[in-house]
């Protein structure tokens, strides 16, 4: 279903069952006209319908269902009881669950009897003034709304429980592992009477990530009359799967951008009408360089852009490529600030970082992986920096949506390079999400220029070995995502300039690695290192590498074998991979060939009793399964495999 009617209309007009308290909060909030996903959205939210939405990023999704969430809890019949669930929002990834805790809050502070309760904790710290007025009180029975975030990390299930009994918190929202968790509670209740709505924002996502199991069991405690809304800029993907959750003839919404391609299939002037997957205010282009080029030209696109981005993003492939990059780009793009966030962060660091981004007055740069791809607003962000395509296509859209939301203007590239990876321009533009060359600014970069800009990512991990041990990690790492992607016949690891790669990752010699095995150039990459005296900043990492290594003097001078710990050998994870699976399957091997050995012992009694065990095990078996499917059947509907 999409939108038929004229959307450029106040929030007033979108419904006149709306509250009033809901619309002022709106206007107050900078949200005075009603986006396309809104205006289909909510309509149908009210009516008591469940649905499906797919919308471009940036389009307003996340006020296309809480208003109407908030708005279905003010309008029941009577209060939800203490310690009763009403609704629920459930999020892939920690940060946007806590950016829509952070929307909602916003909301409900225009509604005083819920913005009372807002923030507990900390009315109970603050020290009484004299001077303040009282707090206001309410009637009982007064209608309220008070959420609860559930993220993990450094909060405890125990901690959450007790919040959730301390505050008769009714709508909650959080990442499906906590969510289970807490439902898992004999104190939490879902009732029919009081269980309002469910919400799966970035529904697919929730899958990619192997929520499926936590998702079962958490629809498993929902009463099935509700009304269930599943929300995300690609949800067509996996939709298949993600409809059968339980939704009951839902309405369809898909809020598209439609686009005049050009004839070479980038848009352009000329060219058929198609419909895009991204907002119309976001530029999308690529850079096609060699590797080694790819750091110099942001840094000339990051100089050369006018205004100045005050926030970008830059997108790597793993984890262990942020913690390497997060010590280089300082140094080659100066007058930034350089903010990493992974999933492999502590919770507190997660949080602390992002926020760090969001609050930067200066200009900042977030050296992010895909945890950061999706559904995040983040205010001014005007640039995507892709140095690495993503594994998964599906990605690709979400990543560039985190600039040009809400109609502001915005531009992603994506940097590829010369030869094979070029034909990722005309797989994106199959799948409907079209990118056009770069050319203003115009970026050409010299061999002197990246060169230098090597030399300088060598000069800052010459001063500790610690950073020549992150820059080995992560190149490695970046090798197997780069051989697991998606798009393999695009990206092929027997493609790599691996003399390009080792320059643009500045390393001071390319890591022992089986995809080098073959390969018959210089793994040193021409640079002069004596490794014997390379030293560790840290002073108790550096005894310990010089206890090492005298070790290993001692050992070749007397002729004896270097004694090397497993945890201690430079063996590359691939190759370590490799080991453990030949490791496993020797122990199979010898676990079948004990029990040959045993069966080959017994008598023809033993064999016969065995025999019949194995007959009253499989008959148990069957039937706890015929129970568990019956049960499962009873719960809800359940996914598609």
């Amino acid at each position: 279903m999409a939108p038929q009617t004229n959307i450029d209309r106040s929030f007033g007009a979108l419904t006149p069952a709306l509250s009033e308290w809901i619309l002022e909060a709106v206007d107050s909030m900078g949200f005075v006209k009603t986006t396309p996903v809104q205006h289909a959205a909510i309509p149908m939210f009210m009516k008591n319908s469940d649905v499906v939405v797919e919308a471009v990023t940036g389009s307003g999704k996340t006020l296309a269902f809480l208003i109407p969430i908030v708005e279905r809890l003010f309008r029941l019949d009577a209060p939800i009881k203490k310690h009763h669930v009403g609704a629920i929002i459930i999020s892939p990834t920690r940060e946007l669950a806590t950016q829509i805790h952070t929307v909602l809050s916003s909301l409900l502070r225009f509604h005083a009897p819920s913005a009372a309760l807002l923030d507990p904790a900390q009315d109970d710290t603050d020290m009484e003034d004299a001077d303040a007025p009282p707090k206001p009180t309410f009637p009982p029975g007064t209608l309220k709304v008070i959420p609860q975030l559930l993220l993990g990390g450094s909060i405890t299930p125990a901690q959450d429980l007790s919040c959730f009994l301390k505050s008769s918190t009714n709508l909650l929202i959080g990442t499906p592992g906590r969510l289970l968790e807490l439902l898992s509670s004999p104190h939490v209740h879902c009732s029919q009477s009081s269980f309002d709505a469910l919400v799966l924002d970035e529904a697919d996502r929730l899958l990619d990530l192997g929520f499926k199991d936590d998702l079962q069991k958490i629809l498993s405690r929902l009463p099935k009359q509700r009304r269930t809304g599943l929300f995300s800029a690609s949800v067509s993907e996996a939709v298949d799967q993600l409809i059968r959750v339980g939704l009951r003839n839902p309405v369809r919404i898909a809020v598209k951008v439609k686009a005049r391609a050009a004839p070479n299939g980038t848009t352009g002037e000329t060219g058929a009408i198609e419909d895009k997957k991204t907002p119309a205010s976001l530029q999308m282009s690529y850079l096609v360089l060699p590797a080694s080029h790819k750091l110099p030209a942001i840094k000339k696109v990051l100089s050369s852009l006018q205004p100045r981005p005050q926030k970008s993003i830059m997108y790597l492939a793993t984890c262990y490529s942020v913690d390497y990059f997060q010590h280089i780009l300082p140094e080659v793009l100066k007058g930034y600030t350089i903010v990493p966030l992974h999933g492999k962060h502590p919770d507190k660091v997660r949080r602390r970082n992002f926020a760090k981004f969001l609050d930067s007055v200066t200009p900042s740069i977030l050296l992010t992986t895909d945890v950061a791809a999706r559904g995040l607003d983040i205010p001014s962000v005007d640039l995507v920096l892709q140095l690495d395509a993503p594994s998964d296509p599906k990605t690709f859209i979400h990543r560039c949506g985190r600039a040009g939301r809400a109609g502001r203007k915005g531009l992603a590239i994506t940097f590829l390079t010369p030869g094979r990876e070029e034909d990722y321009i005309e797989f994106l533009r199959v799948r409907q999400t079209p990118i056009s060359p770069l050319t203003k600014p115009d970026i050409t970069i010299t061999a002197e220029e990246a060169e230098a800009t090597s030399n300088k990512m060598r000069k800052v991990v010459k001063i500790d070995r610690a950073l020549f041990d992150k820059a080995q990690r992560g190149f490695v790492s970046w090798v197997r995502a780069y051989s697991k992607h998606t798009a393999s016949s695009i990206f092929r690891v027997q493609d790599v300039d691996w003399t390009e790669a080792g320059h643009a990752w500045g390393l001071l010699k390319l890591p022992s690695m089986p995809e080098l095995k073959k390969w018959e150039g210089d793994r040193s990459l021409g640079i002069a290192m004596d490794f014997a005296t390379y030293a560790y900043k840290d002073k108790v990492r550096e005894q310990q590498r010089k206890a090492e290594q005298e070790e290993y003097e001692a050992s070749k001078t007397e002729g004896k074998k270097r004694h090397v710990p497993e945890n201690k050998r430079e063996a590359a994870w691939t190759q370590q991979k490799d080991q453990k699976a030949t490791k496993e399957l020797r122990r199979e091997k010898k676990a079948a060939r004990r029990e040959h050995e045993r069966v080959a012992a017994l008598t023809q009694e033993e064999r016969k009793e065995e025999e019949r065990l194995k007959g009253m095990i499989e008959v148990m078996r069957r039937q706890v399964k015929e129970k568990e499917e019956r049960d499962a059947a009873d719960a809800f509907e359940g996914f598609s495999d």
